[in-house]
């Protein structure tokens, strides 16, 4: 994504800036992007994209204009680093070269280098690596602390986001999706779900999540409807939700799909389905068939953002054969008024429980069920406009181009595609095939252009709780001696850089930096 462009075709003209697809279109012609046989693809939610945009009546504008100004800000910090340090390399050897060099940076990125990494390049020249590690580490602590703000309006809709789920008969919803950077930005933009407390997100490669963590997860909220009775009592009826998210890719799927699955969309659905009856299965083997457990599968176009979501039966069994395409509805629903759009999504939840042949089920899902699945295709509706608008349909980065790895609990701030690679993990020895994914895709993105791995460790702790925070602390840098020892070829080569950051888990609260050995 080119911010720049984009921040320059957005412009602040005064007047109604147009669509950004035909901005683009008007100002470069963008091509239609091919297919992997080299045919010319065709939107399948808008068929006459780029040329002409299609709008639906069920798209909140609004928001899009929001996500679409969020996600340029977030990303020219990082896009803005390797022009600079260019810039920056063609100063070296000038009497004030620090004084220069820090200059343009306060002015191009809004930070000032590492005084002793200038201070010492008259010896072995500028060790850019360094530099560039270090305006990445800043760009992160600076968007972080710009959209911490957000974070109060996020919790605002949080509220209505639980209110929603509670209504819907869920006291908690623990969503683990795939660590690709395509899927960065899965909660805010793809299924437009709000910071909440009842909403659980976490990553893994080819979304192979830790079954075992999430049903002490699982445990952890019956304990407190039993003890608290939140958000719903124990005899309410309520559920306990669990989505996996797998993804593919419609432009190039034996390729661009999810590389911890070869590319291989069905082996990638088979294995997040599989998970997820292990999930419901292991908590039935152990507190019976009254546990209360529903579970449900989601497929993402990572080069639109379409969704399809498996609809389950009355027993909550799934299938890889019985879903709701997203570009379907969007196509079938684009000439009609909200209401009627709205009647024809629930229609065809409906009509997908009602499919034979190896996506058969046994009848319709409960109610709650239904309703959710149709809030989250609604919300769904938007992403995909928002792509067609931004970017004429399809997303330029059909792969990878991600800027950071992640390792820990994640930045909740910074949600952005492409952004960062992500990896939950607490021992580098249980997290180490997310790793090693990570360090493939970077040793292509970064190291074979000259730049190192930036990989920002980051935790969250219970201020409550005595002595967290200084647990934490040795866990990072427990964690971070074990990536250096297990990535020593990087580090010795200087293609590897490591921070520490650790947060209270409160919404919105402060980075900390952490010292590592």
């Amino acid at each position: 994504m080119d911010t720049r462009k984009i921040r320059r075709l957005r412009g602040d003209s005064g007047g109604q800036s147009l669509p950004m697809a035909r901005q683009f279109a008007e100002a470069e012609r963008i091509q239609v992007p091919l297919q992997a046989d080299g045919q010319a693809a065709v939107h399948p939610a808008c068929a006459s994209l780029p040329e002409r945009q299609c709008h639906h009546p069920l798209v909140n504008n609004t928001e899009n204009t929001r996500l679409a100004r969020c996600e340029s800000t977030i990303k020219a910090r990082f896009d803005d680093i390797v022009p600079v340090l260019k810039e920056v390399a063609a100063l070296s050897g000038l009497r004030d070269f620090t004084e220069q060099a820090n200059r343009l940076a306060e002015q191009r990125l809004g930070h000032t280098f590492p005084e002793a990494v200038l201070e010492k390049s008259w010896i072995r020249g500028v060790d850019m690596p360094k530099l560039y590690s270090a305006s990445v580490f800043a760009a992160l602590v600076a968007g972080v602390e710009q959209f911490s703000q957000r974070i109060h309006q996020e919790q605002a809709d949080g509220q209505s986001l639980d209110a929603l789920l509670v209504d819907c008969g869920f006291h908690a919803v623990n969503v683990s999706a795939c660590a690709d950077g395509r899927l960065k930005g899965l909660f805010p933009y793809i299924l437009r779900l709000p910071a909440s407390d009842l909403l659980r997100r976490s990553a893994f490669a080819g979304t192979l999540f830790d079954v075992e963590s999430d049903i002490l997860d699982w445990q952890a909220a019956e304990l407190r409807r039993y003890r608290e009775g939140y958000p719903s009592t124990s005899d309410s009826g309520t559920r306990y939700l669990k989505v996996a998210v797998y993804h593919g890719s419609s432009l190039d799927p034996t390729h661009q799909g999810c590389a911890a699955h070869h590319s291989n969309e069905k082996v990638a659905m088979e294995a997040a389905l599989e998970r997820l009856q292990q999930f419901r299965q292991g908590i039935e083997n152990a507190f019976c068939c009254g546990a209360s457990t529903d579970i449900l599968l989601i497929g993402l176009d990572t080069d639109t953002d379409a969704i399809r979501i498996h609809v389950p039966d009355s027993q909550g069994d799934l299938s890889l054969f019985r879903f709701v395409d997203n570009t379907e509805i969007y196509k079938t629903t684009l000439g009609m008024n909200a209401d009627q759009a709205r009647l024809v999504i629930y229609e065809a939840i409906e009509n997908a429980s009602d499919v034979g042949g190896w996506g058969q089920g046994q009848g319709k899902p409960h109610d709650g069920m239904r309703r959710l699945i149709a809030n989250l295709l609604i919300n769904n509706l938007s992403q995909i406009e928002y792509v067609a608008e931004n970017y004429g349909g399809w997303y330029p980065d059909k792969g990878h181009g991600e800027r950071f790895i992640s390792i820990g609990d994640g930045f909740q701030e910074l949600q952005v595609r492409n952004l960062a690679y992500f990896a939950r993990l607490d021992t580098v020895e249980e997290g180490a095939a997310d790793l090693d994914v990570g360090v493939k895709i970077f040793r292509h993105l970064n190291v074979e252009q000259g730049l190192p791995i930036p990989m920002a460790i980051h935790y969250n702790y219970d201020a409550n709780v005595p002595g967290h925070k200084d647990r934490v602390i040795v866990k990072l840098q427990r964690v971070s001696t074990a990536i250096r020892a297990r990535y020593s070829d990087l580090l010795a080569a200087g293609m590897l850089f490591l921070h520490g950051f650790i947060q209270d888990h409160k919404l919105g609260s402060p980075l900390e930096e952490v010292p590592l050995p």
